[in-house]
């Protein structure tokens, strides 16, 4: 059967943050392909530049906590928006866009299919991305 993936390529840069991981999140699905499926994994890969350049609406810099909770007794870890995207600016896309897969067994190799940069360099050159914009 021939592989029927495509690459694409996303620029992230001045997306909000909300709206920029539901269009992601359907690609990965692959709901905007004929041949969907929910039981199977027809989505295709995608490919998300400039991930630090994104941006959100209100107060979520400064208000919106990540929680973590290592499974101890009290060890509830918080951490800020603000925080996470000084430190990691890709984990706050992938956490976004990973709250809008769905919840099975699938969900795995659909974030896979994501890839994260945070400038304008990728290694996917080769895959000949096609530009998506939104």
């Amino acid at each position: 059967m021939k592989n029927n993936y495509c690459w694409y390529l996303v620029n992230a840069e001045n997306q909000v943050l909300g709206r920029f991981a539901s269009k992601i999140a359907n690609l990965l699905i692959g709901k905007h392909k004929i041949n969907y499926l929910p039981n199977l994994n027809v989505g295709d890969y995608v490919i998300v530049i400039n991930a630090n350049k994104i941006i959100t609406t209100g107060n979520k810099y400064k208000d919106k906590i990540y929680y973590k909770h290592t499974g101890y007794v009290g060890n509830l870890k918080k951490i800020t928006f603000k925080d996470v995207f000084i430190k990691n600016p890709r984990y706050i896309i992938l956490h976004a866009v990973s709250g809008m897969l769905p919840r099975n067994s699938l969900k795995k190799v659909m974030i896979r299919k994501l890839k994260i940069y945070l400038d304008n360099n990728h290694r996917h050159i080769s895959q000949k991305p096609k530009i998506f914009n939104l």
